[in-house]
């Protein structure tokens, strides 16, 4: 599943997506493309409360910190069982970052945050947002913290392919016109697949959102914290939602943003997120054609959106055909994969709609394809030496872990294309056959689709907002749900989470819980 963070809040860190690798894999074609969280699957259980002996030497771990190299940060490295069934099968050693509270008033311990993906780097999100963009009073009160988790950015990361090899992979066309194309597709998936597994195939048995979990526990119990507070966005709710599943009685104040629904199969996972992209367009849709420089919808002031992405879809077409120009120093063209990515790196953040009605209007009126290549080498973390972070393969390292792949075969995704189309004429084919990655993946899933209730938790704020494209509100209203202690805090807007992105509404309610642990009122609403 595309899980990523909005590119407005920072490059470092999370929260999603991959049009060739990144959405989350499982489950019926015909599934609906709405989600109201199953009460047929079972709920995680909490482990016991005593904290097994073989695990007592990394709770009582001492931290050694360093500097940073980033003013204001320490860093240290700690120390995690590989596998949890077996502490003594080797450690794994995790990337670490604080910011001491800088006062005034009372140090209220430490805020644990996450910008999601699965793989954006949490440090690289705290020292560059989090660590100096976070409210004054909530940085005074708290020692801010981070941890990048296994297989993720500084902690032992997880590589699959070199940066001329991830330009190809990335280029890829995902929607094949015929045999041949298809077949291309799935020998890049499984050339990602088994560069993956080259690298670390002892690793990849143990990135799963509920082994980093439990890191996070290791982490809060070395702090020296009775309990854990957390702030996690998109990705980064499911990581926080599975800690309070795990250890009910060690939730302290936790914030989900973007909400991730635990009890969806990744099918549908998929479906609803392919909806949801579809819904932020329409709304990139109405916007546009109220400007002059629109370069869709035929120029018509107040065209409907479903010309716009008519509009689109064709320049999309005509891109698969011949690529077009893009200055790019190491020859890429501006071909439909990458411009695609473009397009939807821009549905993360209504404020990056300008941006992007600008790198069309180059691409489509001026054969200039520079600006939709740098909305997509921004979302796939792609450097301009040609180097890429590794957020494309820790994301399809935890999410193929996690759960059942959505489809095992080309077939299945030919079945289920027109359940996609109509979920995003304009996003909807490329969309599912992305959802073929997992198939191919060298280790087989250890998660299945569970609910999360956190029986005995302490009050636990879901945010959704309503026209999210990655997380769709309604997989907020359902972990809200499900959740024995969800308040549900809702945000009427458009883009990609809630906190800090200009809601005066949104970010008093959050920081009224963070600084003095008073949730929203049932039912809160912000716009």
């Amino acid at each position: 599943m595309h899980i990523r963070r909005s590119l407005r809040r920072s490059r470092a860190g999370v929260t999603l997506l991959s049009l060739a690798a990144l959405l989350v894999s499982g489950c019926s074609a015909d599934e609906p493309a709405s989600s109201a969280g199953s009460t047929a699957v079972a709920a995680l259980a909490a482990l016991p409360r005593a904290t097994p002996s073989a695990l007592s030497p990394y709770y009582r771990q001492k931290l050694s910190w360093r500097d940073c190299g980033v003013p204001g940060f320490r860093c240290a490295t700690m120390k995690a069982p590989l596998d949890y069934a077996e502490p003594g099968a080797g450690d794994i050693r995790l990337a670490v970052a604080r910011k001491k509270a800088t006062g005034p008033g009372k140090r209220l311990g430490s805020l644990l945050v996450n910008p999601g993906g699965p793989g954006g780097s949490a440090v690289g999100y705290l020292q560059q947002y989090a660590g100096v963009g976070y409210p004054a009073g909530v940085r005074a009160r708290y020692d801010m913290v981070a941890v990048d988790p296994r297989g993720v950015a500084r902690s032992e990361p997880v590589e699959c392919l070199d940066g001329r090899a991830m330009d190809a992979y990335t280029q890829t066309d995902t929607t094949p016109d015929d045999q041949q194309e298809r077949t291309r597709l799935v020998d890049a998936y499984k050339k990602f697949a088994e560069g993956c597994g080259a690298h670390a195939p002892k690793l990849l048995r143990h990135v799963s959102t509920v082994e980093a979990a439990r890191d996070m526990d290791l982490l809060r119990a070395v702090l020296g914290d009775r309990r854990l507070t957390y702030l996690g966005a998109s990705y980064g709710t499911f990581l926080g939602a599975t800690y309070a599943g795990l250890f009910p009685d060690r939730v302290g104040r936790l914030v989900l943003d973007g909400a991730m629904d635990p009890s969806l199969p990744a099918r549908r996972l998929n479906l609803d997120q392919t909806a949801g992209f579809e819904t932020a367009f329409r709304s990139f849709a109405r916007d546009c054609v109220q400007h002059f420089d629109c370069p869709l919808g035929g120029g018509a002031k107040g065209a409907t959106p479903a010309r716009v992405g008519a509009d689109l879809k064709a320049f999309f077409r005509r891109l698969d055909a011949h690529p077009i120009p893009t200055g790019d120093q190491d020859g890429r063209k501006l071909g439909e994969a990458l411009a695609t990515t473009g397009v939807i790196a821009a549905m993360y953040d209504e404020s990056t709609w300008e941006q992007l009605r600008e790198a069309l209007t180059s691409a489509i009126k001026e054969n200039d394809g520079a600006g939709l290549l740098a909305l997509s080498d921004g979302y796939y973390e792609r450097g301009p030496e040609g180097r890429y972070a590794n957020l494309m393969a820790a994301n399809a390292a935890v999410n193929c872990l996690d759960l059942p792949t959505a489809f095992g075969t080309p077939e299945q995704v030919e079945k289920a294309l027109p359940s996609f189309e109509k979920a995003s004429p304009v996003f909807g084919e490329g969309l599912a056959w992305a959802s073929l990655n997992c198939a191919y993946w060298p280790v087989g899933p250890t998660g299945v689709p569970h609910r999360i209730e956190a029986e005995g938790a302490a009050p636990i704020v879901v945010v959704g907002t309503t026209r999210d494209p990655a997380t769709p509100y309604p997989w907020a209203r359902s972990l809200a749900s499900q959740l024995a202690s969800g308040r549900l805090l809702t945000y009427e807007s458009d883009g990609h989470t809630a906190y800090g992105r200009g809601s005066v509404c949104i970010d008093s309610a959050i920081n009224a819980y963070l600084l003095h642990g008073t949730p929203p009122a049932k039912g809160k609403r912000c716009s």
